[in-house]
């Protein structure tokens, strides 16, 4: 499986939590639960994807009381495609611009070819793939919000000789709809890490998946 070139495979790695700080016991046990649903998402696509590959990866700890995060490298043909990142967010308190206590912040990147990047509508292309996803996987999500860039990679120096590379980034963040269900967010972040990478969005026979039992490898 291509997965092993890179982290740890396509095991699913448990997230990492934010200090608790002075938050009530019940705001541990609510981030907990919705953790450990973040998770499953992970263990869901693992389960009928050896494409992606998951690794640990550091939760950010000034944007929320409590946050967990995993990272995922796209393979194509065996060889890295796409990278990202999803935090799970939790604020008993909520904040401005959320629409619960819980928000999802996703990061995606990878090369596209030359003519792809001066496509005038890559933009609106790659937002679609967000949204397409969540729609099929998280229906119910709101305030969705990001960017699209365009990245131009130019050598100098010793790396003058290299060809200019291009490449995709989008950083978007959303609400989910219930605290719940948060491995549709999963699925859909990885289906759109699969459709910058150019691997197909969901494997065949498969549409919106959900959180399922655990594959080790």
């Amino acid at each position: 499986m291509p997965g092993g070139q890179g982290g740890s495979g396509g095991r699913a790695v448990p997230p990492r939590g934010g200090s608790s700080g002075g938050r009530p016991p019940e705001a541990s046990t609510v981030f907990r639960a919705a953790a450990a649903a973040f998770e499953a998402g992970v263990d869901a696509v693992c389960e009928v994807r050896d494409d992606i590959a998951f690794e640990d990866c550091p939760a950010p700890k000034r944007l929320a009381p409590y946050a967990a995060a995993v990272a995922a490298t796209a393979y194509r043909d065996g060889v890295e495609a796409g990278t990202g990142r999803l935090v799970l967010l939790y604020d008993p308190d909520g904040q401005q611009g959320w629409t619960g206590t819980f928000r999802l912040v996703a990061q995606v990147h990878a090369d596209v070819d030359p003519e792809m990047a001066a496509d005038p509508l890559l933009g609106e292309v790659g937002w679609s793939w967000l949204t397409e996803a969540l729609d099929l996987h998280a229906p119910g999500y709101s305030a969705p919000s990001g960017t699209v860039t365009r990245v131009i990679t130019a050598g100098f120096g010793a790396k003058e000789d290299e060809p200019p590379a291009t490449g995709i980034e989008l950083r978007a963040s959303w609400s989910p709809a219930d605290d719940d269900d948060l491995g549709g967010s999963v699925a859909a972040w990885c289906d759109l890490i699969a459709a910058a990478a150019g691997l197909p969005a969901q494997p065949p026979g498969t549409r919106a998946l959900r959180p399922g039992g655990r594959r080790r490898r």
